[in-house]
């Protein structure tokens, strides 16, 4: 649905909107009390089946964007039970980071295959014969599925010639590559948090806005008003995010009109990862010390890679991530600032929990967040004068953000500084694809490899926390990769001339 400016988008837009206003105008925090109203104003419901739900829903949707848990359902609290303790700049929200919102949730079905009205129940009835589980039959001429027998083989869609068998998942449960998605005794979707990877999937997938995740917004605006010295580091992948007016000098700008003292490119830690994980394959890997070399920026990838695959998880690189490689890099230059990473993925929120991360990076929002604080300050970029154009770091770096990429520049610089070392690549998009990529690296299948990871299909473009369609974002990240004065990461003055 990225893109599409559907109801969902809109109230999640609102939702991040109206927390950046109440923060940029220092309003007192009881005022949250009022934002329902604001939000869904009126008597008459336009979303769900009656005003008061749609205003509970949107409460619980502040709370989670203040950085606030959930409220119990089944007993009283006020929407700003608890804002005092998290509104200031010094404060990590707690996990769980992604949250389904119970009582918005539609109670899908789990899988399910059934009959629809197309069926012309027709002499062959081929589906009747190819069941293995002999779940089908004919009533009254019609094609009728046993579901208890039924194991959803999907043998009976493949071969009825009307196309009257459809196969029904619930969206979260579809989009969530490590099956963590099950069901509460209500039937609505619950998250098993000791498989959840926080790649946040499911909530760009569900359409009832029932799954939210934590924001830092209110937070990082506090520190901003405070007159903190706050640098923003913004990921590649932000090129086109915020519509066609807004070209990458013109969003470093607007980031300026925001309070950030100053931006930098992720892609410079981007360039920085490329050439030491060059080195480190050509180390280790290429020398037989070590199986393979699996790719360490996605998150969520890495974290899957070694809960599930403990035997090789010393094969997953540890490189810093190049949002991690970034701030350090601001952090020497400004060593008194608070950073903020800006970028598409809901899992680096939680990367920044972690205890060897904390002292570099201070917020993480997304280009969605980052969107409702353009909005909240009146931001426009079709006003804006061109200004310089951005060049910090090369083409290679840029295009992490693409599936693809990393592994393109990781190779190129292999290329560069080993050019008589083979070198072979697999890689795999969407987490169902990386465990099997990693089934098969675990049998000793992909000895000799650099393996990429990237836990959304499509790679960083299609992070939980974008707006743009996968493939104009592909299209916007080439075009600024191309710009680039620097091509390959071999090229960037920041990086080091030796291993």
């Amino acid at each position: 649905m990225r893109g599409v400016y559907t109801p969902v988008t809109k109230l999640r837009r609102q939702v991040f909107t109206e927390i950046a206003k109440m923060a940029y105008e220092k309003k007192e925090l009881s005022y949250i009390e009022q934002l329902p109203y604001k939000i869904i104003p009126g008597e008459v419901a336009k979303y769900r089946d009656n005003i008061f739900k749609e205003r509970a829903i949107v409460g619980e949707r502040l709370r989670l964007a203040m950085g606030l848990p959930l409220r119990p359902v089944g007993e009283h609290q006020p929407l700003a039970n608890g804002v005092e303790d998290c509104a200031k700049p010094e404060i990590f929200y707690q996990p769980p980071l992604i949250n389904v919102i119970p009582f918005a949730c539609n109670a899908c079905p789990t899988t399910t295959v059934e009959v629809s009205n197309n069926c012309r129940g027709c002499l062959a009835h081929p589906c009747e014969s190819v069941c293995p589980m002999k779940a089908i039959s004919m009533v009254d001429g019609r094609s009728v599925i046993d579901q208890e027998k039924c194991v959803k083989c999907g043998r009976c869609i493949e071969i009825c010639p009307y196309n009257a068998i459809l196969k029904y998942d619930r969206p979260c449960a579809a989009a969530c590559g490590v099956d963590a998605i099950g069901s509460d005794e209500l039937g609505r979707a619950k998250i098993d948090y000791d498989k959840c990877v926080s790649c946040g999937q499911c909530l760009a997938s569900c359409p009832f806005a029932a799954i939210a995740d934590k924001s830092e917004i209110f937070q990082l605006i506090t520190a901003i008003n405070e007159g903190n010295e706050v640098i923003a580091e913004i990921a590649p992948a932000f090129v086109g995010q915020f519509g066609p007016l807004a070209t990458p000098e013109k969003v470093f700008e607007g980031l300026k009109q925001l309070g950030f003292s100053d931006v930098y490119e992720v892609a410079i830690g981007a360039d920085l990862g490329a050439v030491e994980e060059a080195h480190h394959f050509a180390h280790k890997v290429a020398t037989g010390e070590q199986k393979f070399l699996a790719t360490s920026c996605c998150p969520s990838w890495s974290v899957m890679a070694k809960t599930l695959f403990p035997k090789v998880a010393d094969c997953v690189s540890d490189a810093l991530t190049p949002m991690v490689a970034t701030a350090r890099i601001i952090k020497k230059e400004h060593p008194n600032a608070k950073i903020v990473f800006i970028g598409p993925c809901a899992a680096k929120k939680l990367e920044a929990q972690r205890r060897t991360v904390k002292s570099d990076v201070d917020f993480v929002i997304t280009f969605e967040e980052l969107m409702g604080m353009f909005v909240a300050k009146d931001i426009e970029f079709g006003d804006m004068e061109q200004a310089e154009p951005v060049n910090q770091a090369t083409g290679a770096g840029r295009g992490y953000a693409c599936a693809g990429g990393v592994a393109d520049a990781i190779s190129e610089a292999v290329h560069d500084l080993y050019p008589d070392l083979d070198f072979k690549v697999d890689r795999a998009e969407g987490l169902r694809e990386c465990r099997k990529m990693m089934t098969l690296a675990n049998a000793g299948k992909r000895d000799g490899y650099l393996l990429e990871g990237m836990a959304c299909p499509g790679g960083c473009i299609a992070g939980a926390g974008t707006i743009l369609p996968i493939k104009k974002a592909q299209t916007s990240v080439k075009q600024f990769k191309d710009k680039s004065q620097m091509h390959q990461a071999v090229e960037n003055p920041r990086v080091p001339d030796e291993d």
